[in-house]
């Protein structure tokens, strides 16, 4: 969950969240993740905290968009 009382911004807190289910495999590669909706809600932030997770994600390799399809996750490199 997202720590309120760290130093260490929400929308870092969120993509090292989603990051490590990427990771263990709960998210799989050439699936699309959670809607932003569904990511406010679980993990009360806003959508703009989401969305920047969403960018870190996607700067890191982790991730890529799809206009009018959404954002799946990427094959990871071993």
């Amino acid at each position: 969950m997202i720590d309120e009382m760290s130093p260490t911004p929400f929308y870092v807190q969120l993509a090292d969240l989603l990051a490590k289910q990427i990771e263990e495999g709960k998210l799989k590669p050439r699936h699309p993740i959670p809607s932003e909706s569904y990511l406010q809600q679980e993990y009360n932030v806003s959508r703009g905290t989401v969305r920047a997770a969403i960018r870190l994600l996607r700067d890191r390799g982790m991730v890529a968009t799809f206009t009018g399809r959404g954002t799946y996750v990427t094959e990871q490199k071993s």
